[in-house]
């Protein structure tokens, strides 16, 4: 037996593709049914947000809903050829909220929120003046009752519209409590006034109703300016398409909107502006910055025949390129789609807050009117003052710190991962991933750059050429790693190859195919025969296996023909991420393929312990239904078609950025780098997300727990009591801590960096 060993110089640095994500977020079960996103405004608690859903599910044709307080969105899937998004907006405001159908800005409190603040300021700072007597009117009371109906009746009455059709819709916010307050407090104040005599010498709560309206507006507004800057990153990611783009037509330049551009079309890009569509380079070359959509801080050098990305930016140079997607195909425009869906998940530790916000008006209600009797009734206060720890205990419990809890922080947690290039299809995925107990790498083009090259051959009775000219044949059509390696290595050798006949690939063994009526096998050993031995074929084998590299098998008529060596490095950083894994008390173990000896070599190198080797498609399946048996929830890091499978049985499923659109489509959590640093990073902030949820689930408790009693006046024996204006203010501030405590995720950043 000939052996020929042949090394390849790699020739400098070649610039990385741009990312090719495939994101579907539409179920395959439901792909018929359309899928709408609505911005939805008046939203208050985690009441409202079940109230849209209720209205939405009503429609006829809708096949689901899902409302997100936190970002202020429905997202809806309907049947459109029974209801139509015209139907979708009424329903919501059938229901008391604004809708419209998703934009780039959003919900804002813009000025029509800051001149309601102010007009309520301005007739709350004249009741505060008149009651303390600085205006000096001896019976203030009639001016108080006209001054705080006016502002109860027109700053108030959002919250007895949202009042209204909540109980409309049998359910409970935010809104009824606020309305059952200040309307109690106002009621009781207007009948001092008019019929003083029935109530001699009783105080009056003008000053409390002003100041509730005036707290609950101001809480709001700073509540919605924090979840705003919750889901900067998405607007910021949205903003990243330009309307316009600047096409070549005959010849000439013409500047049409972006909605006019299709596939094919020509597009010059200058200098500083941002590639409106992906497409190919076909003439010029620039630096482009990709960090906007892969959060990569260094420039790529784009020339023809690159591929460029909609949402960079070109920075030294201009080029013409050719559109290869445009609208909603467009990498961007996938990314949106797919953070939007996550935003709208609901994560599993959400149900108890749901539970907890379905009960919690009609509880907080009932301890009201409890407060009430025991003050009045049984411990002999006046009925102002039972009023007033009544009229406490409804504006100081807090529905709305539960509502938010969670998605607030889930929307941090995926516009985090998004500007480090981590992309969750699912908000839910950030607390899966942050249960996980091991994690499962596939090899090739996973621990491994997915760079294959073909270093040496084996042969036996045949010259090189030959050899590879048979192996090439069946090569070329397909998409394995090793399989485009030796394709290539053909190409090079301008070897013209013949189609082959009858062409099976059977994944994770390799390929059959005929050629000229002979029958020929390329790939594992065990696809033609399993123990039969030949001395020198295996002697090579195992001493290539030994170094690290895989090996291919060739057969012609089920005889070994030639045996070639292929070797993909490593990813650098690798051994670093197993590090970070394992010391977050996770397994690691590689899957592989390829034979015992050589995933053996990649492991020792990158610090991976445990091994599974010559594993098919469904062997992965089987070790990762073990892993969860053994250990519990099982991630799983694959980039090929063999890994489909195992990513979608998996726990979580993890799809590098240079892998397959099928893996992708698979995938939990998509790594637009194509980076197994981001692996760990995904666990960790999956870890943070989850540790905010809670922070803001047992804050939010505890301040209920906390202020219903003080409010209740259980520790007014020890002069420890609570206003009823306060009381709105603790209301509207405890919302917006656990906002800005979700908000503070925004600082995480992953270990070592």
């Amino acid at each position: 037996m000939s052996e020929s060993v042949q090394t390849k110089e790699r020739e400098g640095s070649v610039s990385p593709e741009a990312p090719d994500l495939s994101v579907s977020v539409a179920d395959p079960a439901v792909d018929a049914n359309e899928r709408l996103r609505l911005r939805v405004t008046g939203m208050s608690c985690a009441g409202c947000a079940m109230s849209v859903e209720k209205a939405l599910e009503k429609v006829p044709g809708v096949v689901g809903a899902v409302v997100n307080v936190a970002s202020s969105a429905a997202g809806v899937r309907y049947d459109a050829s029974r209801t139509q998004p015209k139907d979708l907006v009424a329903a919501v405001e059938s229901a008391g909220f604004g809708a419209s159908l998703d934009d780039e800005e959003g919900e804002s409190s813009g000025p029509s929120e800051r001149l309601w603040l102010l007009w309520t300021a301005a007739l709350t700072l004249p009741v505060l003046l008149i009651n303390h007597g600085v205006a000096g009117i001896a019976n203030p009371n009639p001016l108080l009752l006209i001054v705080t109906t006016l502002l109860l009746f027109t700053s108030g009455l959002k919250f007895y519209r949202g009042a209204w059709y909540a109980l409309k819709n049998r359910a409970a916010n935010m809104d009824v409590l606020v309305a059952l307050g200040i309307t109690a407090a106002w009621a009781f104040s207007a009948v001092v006034t008019l019929l003083p005599d029935r109530f001699p010498g009783a105080a009056t709560h003008f000053e409390a109703t002003a100041m509730l309206i005036l707290f609950i507006r101001f809480g709001k507004m700073l509540e919605g300016g924090a979840k705003r800057r919750a889901d900067e990153s998405l607007r910021a990611l949205v903003r990243l398409r330009p309307d316009h783009a600047t096409i070549i037509r005959n010849g000439s330049r013409i500047d049409v909107p972006l909605a006019e551009v299709t596939k094919g079309t020509r597009i010059l890009v200058r200098p500083g502006e941002r590639i409106p569509v992906d497409g190919i380079v076909v003439e010029g070359s620039s630096l482009v910055d990709e960090s906007p959509v892969t959060g990569e801080s260094d420039p790529v050098f784009k020339k023809a025949g690159d591929k460029v990305t909609s949402g960079t930016e070109a920075l030294d140079g201009s080029f013409t390129l050719e559109a290869t997607a445009v609208g909603g195909d467009t990498f961007v425009a996938r990314m949106i789609r797919m953070v939007e869906e996550a935003q709208l998940d609901r994560a599993p530790v959400q149900r108890l807050a749901d539970r907890l916000a379905n009960v919690f008006v009609p509880v907080v209600v009932a301890i009201a009117s409890v407060t009430l009797a025991v003050w009045y009734f049984v411990a002999g206060g006046t009925f102002a003052f039972a009023l007033e720890r009544a009229v406490t205990v409804l504006v100081i419990s807090c529905p709305c710190a539960l509502g938010l809890a969670t998605p607030t922080a889930i929307l941090v947690g995926t516009s985090v991962g998004l500007r480090r290039g981590i992309l969750f299809r699912k908000g839910s995925t950030l607390e899966r991933i942050a249960g996980v107990r091991a994690v499962l790498f596939d090899k090739t083009g996973t621990i491994t750059r997915g760079e294959v090259t073909l270093e040496g051959m084996a042969i036996d009775g045949n010259d090189e050429l030959t050899a590879l000219t048979w192996a090439a044949a069946g090569a070329g059509r397909s998409l394995h790693p090793l399989s485009k390696a030796v394709a290539e290595a053909a190409m090079e050798r301008e070897i013209i190859t013949a189609d082959p006949g009858d062409f099976v690939e059977l994944r994770g063994q390799g390929l059959k195919y005929t050629l000229q009526g002979t029958q020929f096998a390329f790939g594992a050993k065990s696809l033609v025969e399993e123990d039969r031995p030949h001395p020198d074929f295996d002697e090579q084998a195992a001493v290539w296996e030994r170094g690290g590299y895989s090996v291919v098998w060739l057969h012609r008529d089920r005889e070994p023909v030639a045996l070639f060596a292929l070797r993909d490095e490593a990813r650098e950083g690798v051994p670093d991420t197993i590090a970070r894994i394992e010391r977050l008390g996770i397994r690691t173990a590689l899957v592989s393929g390829d034979s015992q000896q050589a995933a053996e070599t990649v492991a020792a190198h990158v610090g991976i312990g445990k091994v599974y080797a010559r594993v098919s498609p469904e062997g992965k399946v089987a070790i990762v239904e073990q892993g969860q048996k053994d250990f519990g929830p099982v991630a799983m890091v694959g980039d090929g078609i063999n890994d489909a499978p195992a990513l979608a049985k998996a726990d979580v499923g993890i799809a590098v950025g240079a892998g397959t659109d099928i893996a992708k489509e698979t995938g939990d959590i998509i790594l637009v780098q194509n980076s197994l640093e981001d692996v760990a990073s995904a666990i960790e902030l999956g870890k943070a997300t989850l540790a905010k949820i809670r922070q803001n689930l047992f804050w939010a408790l505890i301040y209920n727990v906390v202020a219903i009693p003080v409010a209740a006046g259980a520790f007014n024996h020890w002069g420890v009591t609570l206003p009823p204006a306060y009381a709105g203010l603790a209301m509207a501030l405890s919302s917006v801590a656990v906002v800005l405590n979700s908000v503070d995720l925004k600082r995480w950043q992953p270990v070592g960096v």
